[in-house]
């Protein structure tokens, strides 16, 4: 047995006592189960190196042991959400460019998603990544913008142009040895030109900045493309065996378990409930007119229970300005650089989403929501009717009488933003 001590994002940490073949996924469900979570799968176990500036989702086949002992005393793992592990199997499509992928057979027109994903879980085929990418000088804090090549045998740079011509490629780094980092300050420590860094380093160090092989994409888009193709080359059909681990737990479960309730984007749909049986409103139209009816019949059914009064102490109407404080996805007063890392770092999915005090005005909140890997924020207003304190994010036109009604409202309905909430943004005390 082995002790291996893991840290919550407030700076708590749990102390574990683990096998030497115990794997990072079951790491996080003992924690989970420790900490009272709800296991929705997006746990993960991160590697994180403050003095380097670097950090990694450790994948759920890695033995937690065998990584700890490649860590410099410095280092630490962190309990985090990860809805991102495993999108690309989902949306392959969403994170390989059509322009940054290239394949050693020829190919006509677009590849359909099967197609594209087979051929980088098949060892046999020859997917490339290609495009360019900033390249930190070695002992120097320039960088060199270089055109580049990810294949299974490594990621090589162009000595001239766009060239792939064997004598014009130099290996920069292989898969086998190496991991994949997001960097973390990298403007600060490394003189990053760009916020799109990240950084492949070799298994063996565990300080030395020199062996770091520094890179920084174009953008959000062609980061997640490297870094993706990066852990489907080097783990190959493993990655995948690991994504379908959770959907046959599930299609074993006896029919009399319990299940986790989870909000997706596929299992909430807009119903009509007005006649003998219930139906599906497909219509765009009508389903937006049933979120507007909706939430006006939230709103009636507050005042209700406000007409008839209360006993407690603690009345309806200030209930509903306090109550969302006891929720997963409400941070308080953290600013907007601290809700932009908190999306980063939990994936970037669309419909990734927190609720925060407004720092601009003392009796507003906003909500942060990730779409197509930005990230957007939009102001929730109080106003007032009848007495009572309602909140809206549409100028008025849909009203609630707390947040959570809020929340609730646009997990199921779209509205007014870009897609559903979908994956609240968490954060555990262990």
């Amino acid at each position: 047995m082995e002790i291996v001590k893991v840290w919550s994002e407030d700076g708590a940490g749990k102390v574990v006592e683990i096998p030497a073949d115990m794997t990072s996924r079951d790491v996080c469900q003992l924690l989970v189960y420790k900490s009272h979570c709800v296991d929705d799968n997006a746990w993960t176990l991160v590697e994180h190196h403050p003095i380097l500036g670097l950090e990694r989702c450790l994948e759920d086949h890695e033995l937690v042991v065998q990584v700890q002992a490649s860590m410099s005393s410095d280092s630490k793992f962190l309990f985090r959400k990860n809805y991102a592990k495993y999108e690309f199997f989902r949306n392959p499509l969403n994170f390989f460019p059509e322009h940054m992928v290239a394949w050693c057979q020829e190919s006509d027109g677009s590849i359909p998603q099967s197609q594209l994903l087979q051929n980088f879980l098949n060892s046999s085929s020859c997917p490339e990544i290609q495009g360019y990418l900033s390249v930190k000088e070695p002992g120097r804090r320039s960088w060199r913008k270089l055109y580049m090549f990810l294949r299974r045998s490594g990621l090589y740079y162009s000595t001239k142009g766009t060239s792939k011509e064997p004598r014009h490629l130099q290996l920069l780094s292989d898969l086998d040895d190496s991991n994949i980092f997001t960097i973390i300050s990298g403007k600060k420590l490394h003189n990053c030109p760009t916020d799109f860094q990240f950084c492949i380093k070799p298994s063996k160090v565990r300080s030395d900045c020199k062996e770091l092989k520094m890179l920084c994409a174009e953008d959000e888009q062609s980061r997640t493309c490297w870094m993706t193709a990066f852990r489907l080359l080097k783990y190959g059909i493993v990655l995948y065996q690991s994504y379908n681990v959770p959907q046959q737990r599930k299609s074993n479960l006896s029919p009399f378990t319990a299940p986790v309730r989870s909000v997706s984007e596929n299992s909430l749909v807009a119903m009509d409930f007005s006649g003998r049986t219930g139906r599906v409103i497909d219509n765009p139209l009508e389903a937006q007119s049933a979120a507007v009816e909706e939430g006006q019949t939230w709103r009636k059914r507050s005042q209700r229970m406000n007409v008839l009064g209360s006993s407690s102490p603690l009345h309806p109407s200030s209930l509903s300005t306090v109550i969302h404080r006891t929720q997963v996805w409400f941070h308080g007063r953290i600013m907007r650089e601290e809700a932009h890392k908190m999306i980063i770092q939990q994936g970037q999915v669309d419909g990734l989403f927190l609720l925060r005090d407004s720092q601009s005005n003392v009796k507003a909140f906003v909500l942060t929501l990730c779409h197509h890997q930005k990230i957007k924020h939009f102001q929730i207003l109080p106003c007032e009717e009848d007495g009572q304190v309602l909140f809206s994010l549409d100028d008025g036109a849909t009203k609630f009488t707390d947040l959570i009604h809020l929340v609730e409202f646009y997990q199921l309905n779209r509205g007014v933003l870009p897609c559903k909430l979908k994956h609240p943004c968490t954060a555990v005390a262990l």
